[in-house]
C-alpha cells in the first residue's frame, strides 16, 4: 500500500515547523518587547539604588567615610552617577562628573534652561521625578535616565544612568539569531529525521505486520522492546495474530470435517442407492425362479416324481444362494461400519491355509484342481485368525470358480521386513485391465454369466478388502502370463 504522507515526513515537517515558529516568535518578542523590557529594568535599577541610599542616610546630616564607600559601591554596581547636596548647597557625596551633575541638578531643580533632543517623564511623586531624555554629541545620540528629588532627611540628590541605544543592539542580535536559527534548523532537520526514524520504525513494522495479517499471513511477529505504548500495541497485535491463526485453523479443520461429512453422506447415499439396486437385481432372479417353480408344483405341471424333485432342487438351490448372499451382506455391513472388534493374536498362517484346504477339499476334487502349497514351516502373523481364514477361503473359492487350462492353483508366502505376503494364483483368463480396480466393489462382476453359473454374488472380494483394510494392511490383484494372482499382507 502506497502512503501519500508517511509519518516520518510528517514528524520532520512538524518538528521543523515548530523550530521555525519558536525562533520567529522569539524574534518578534525581541523586536517589540526587548527595548521596553530593557528600559523598565534600568528604571528598577536606578530607583533601587535611590532607596538603598535613602535608607542608609536616614536622618543623618553628615556622611561617614564608611557610608560613602557603600554608596560608591552601589553606584558602581548599577552604573549610576550621583550627586547629593545639602539644602545649603554643600556637597555630601559625589560619584561621577561633578560639574555635569551640578549642571543637571540646577536644570531640574531650579529650572535652568536645558534643551535636550527629547525628554519624557516616566514617573513622578512627591519625593522624586524619573525622566528619560536624549542628547546628540559628536553626531551620536545618547539616552539617559535621570532621577532627582529629596531624600527623607531633606538632602537634595540627582542620579543619572546612561541608556544604550537598544535598537542597534536588537538589530545586531536579530541578525545573529537569524543566521544561527538557519544553522540550528538545518541541524534540527537531521536530528528530527533520525528521531522520527526511531519513532516511525516500530509503527512501520506494525503496519507491515497488519498488512500481512490481512492476507492471512501470521508468520511475522512484532519484536520491538521500546517499553512504551508501542510495545503494548505490538504485543496486542501478536496476541491477536496468534488467536486469529488459531481460530482460522480451527475453522478450516471444522470446514474440512464438514466437507468430509458431506462427502461421506453423499457417498453413503450413493452406496445405499447402489446397494438397493444391486440387492434388488440379485434377488430378482432367484425369487422369480422360486415363485415359478412353486407355482408349477402347486398346479401339478408335471406329475412324475423326477420333475417334482427337480422343481424342489431348484427352489432349494436358489433359496440357499439367497441365504448365502444375505449372510455375506451382513458380514460386509459389520466390517464397513465398524461393528465388532478385531481379536488380534499371534498364529501360524500356514496352519490356517492347510485348514482351509482341508475344508474345501470336496470342492477342489469337484473342480479337478491341482493345489500346490510349498512347505514354509511355521510362519507367524498378528491378526484376527477367524477373519483371515475368511479371506483365504474367499481367495481359494474365487480361484476355483475361475480355474481354466492346467487347473493349477499355487499358494505362496513371501516374507519381507515386518510383513508377510500371501499369494493365491490360478491358471485361467486374465482380468481386463479396466476391471482390475473394480473387482473389490460389492456386486461387481467381471463375467456375469459365469458368476451366475457358479452362484457368485460379487460380495466375496468386497469382504476381503474390508477385512484387510480393518487390519491396516494392503491387498491386491495382478495378471500373470498364465492366469491371475490375488494377494494380501499381514504384520508378522
Amino acid at each position: 500500500m502506497n502512503v501519500k504522507f508517511p509519518i516520518k515526513t510528517k514528524l520532520v515537517l512538524m518538528l521543523t515547523g515548530l523550530s521555525i515558529g519558536v525562533f520567529g516568535l522569539y524574534m518578534l518578542a525581541n523586536a517589540f518587547f526587548l527595548e521596553n523590557y530593557y528600559i523598565k529594568s534600568k528604571q528598577k535599577s536606578i530607583i533601587s539604588t535611590y532607596k538603598e541610599i535613602d535608607s542608609l542616610l536616614e536622618d543623618n546630616t553628615d556622611v561617614a567615610d564608611e557610608d560613602i564607600q557603600i554608596m560608591a559601591g552601589l553606584c558602581a554596581k548599577t552604573g549610576v552617577t550621583a550627586l547629593i547636596t545639602m539644602e545649603s548647597g554643600d556637597i555630601l557625596f559625589n560619584y561621577g562628573n561633578k560639574e555635569l551633575l551640578q549642571y543637571r541638578l540646577e536644570c531640574s531643580v531650579f529650572n535652568k534652561e536645558f534643551n535636550p533632543e527629547s525628554i519624557s517623564v516616566l514617573e513622578k511623586n512627591k519625593r522624586y521625578v524619573l525622566q528619560k531624555y536624549a542628547v546628540t554629541a559628536e553626531g551620536r545620540e545618547s539616552e539617559y535616565l535621570e532621577l532627582w528629588g529629596l531624600f527623607d532627611n531633606g538632602n537634595i540628590f540627582i542620579m543619572r544612568m546612561a541608556v544604550e541605544n537598544i535598537q542597534e543592539s536588537v538589530k545586531i542580535f536579530e541578525h545573529f539569531l537569524l543566521y544561527s536559527s538557519i544553522v540550528i534548523v538545518i541541524i534540527g532537520i537531521f536530528i528530527a529525521d533520525i528521531m522520527s526514524s526511531m519513532f516511525s520504525r516500530p509503527l512501520l513494522e506494525l503496519t507491515n505486520i497488519s498488512q500481512k495479517m490481512s492476507k492471512l499471513d501470521f508468520n511475522v511477529h512484532y519484536t520491538g522492546n521500546s517499553k512504551d505504548e508501542i510495545e503494548v500495541l505490538g504485543n496486542s497485535i501478536n496476541e491477536l495474530s496468534e488467536k486469529l491463526e488459531s481460530t482460522i485453523t480451527e475453522l478450516k479443520q471444522a470446514n474440512n470435517e464438514l466437507q468430509r461429512d458431506i462427502e461421506k453422506k453423499v457417498e453413503i447415499d450413493e452406496m445405499r442407492k447402489e446397494f438397493i439396486s444391486n440387492v434388488s437385481h440379485e434377488l430378482k432372479t432367484p425369487i422369480a425362479l422360486i415363485q415359478g417353480y412353486s407355482e408349477g408344483l402347486k398346479e401339478n405341471v408335471n406329475d412324475d416324481e423326477e420333475s417334482r424333485e427337480f422343481y424342489c432342487d431348484v427352489i432349494m438351490d436358489e433359496a440357499s444362494k439367497m441365504n448365502t448372499m444375505v449372510k455375506k451382506l451382513l458380514t460386509l455391513n459389520q466390517l464397513e461400519f465398524g461393528n465388532g472388534t478385531l481379536q488380534f493374536e499371534r498364529f501360524d498362517i500356514m496352519a490356517v491355509i492347510r485348514g482351509v484346504l482341508n475344508k474345501c477339499n470336496l470342492l477342489i476334487e469337484q473342480k479337478n484342481a491341482d493345489v500346490k502349497l510349498e512347505d514354509y514351516g511355521e510362519v507367524y502373523v498378528w491378526a484376527d485368525e477367524f477373519q483371515i481364514e475368511e479371506v483365504i477361503t474367499n481367495y481359494l473359492t474365487n480361484a476355483l470358480n475361475h480355474l481354466k487350462y492346467e487347473n493349477i492353483i499355487t499358494i505362496r508366502i513371501h516374507k519381507k521386513n515386518d510383513l508377510v505376503r500371501v499369494m493365491v494364483h490360478n491358471t485361467g483368463d486374465n482380468i481386463p485391465e479396466k476391471d482390475l480396480k473394480n473387482v473389490w466393489i460389492k456386486f461387481y462382476k467381471v463375467d456375469k454369466a459365469r458368476t451366475r453359473e457358479y452362484g457368485g454374488s460379487g460380495i466375496g472380494l468386497s469382504i476381503v478388502k474390508a477385512i484387510i483394510d480393518k487390519h491396516n494392511n494392503d491387498c491386491g490383484v495382478n495378471n500373470t502370463e498364465k492366469g491371475v494372482e490375488f494377494w494380501f499382507e499381514l504384520d508378522c
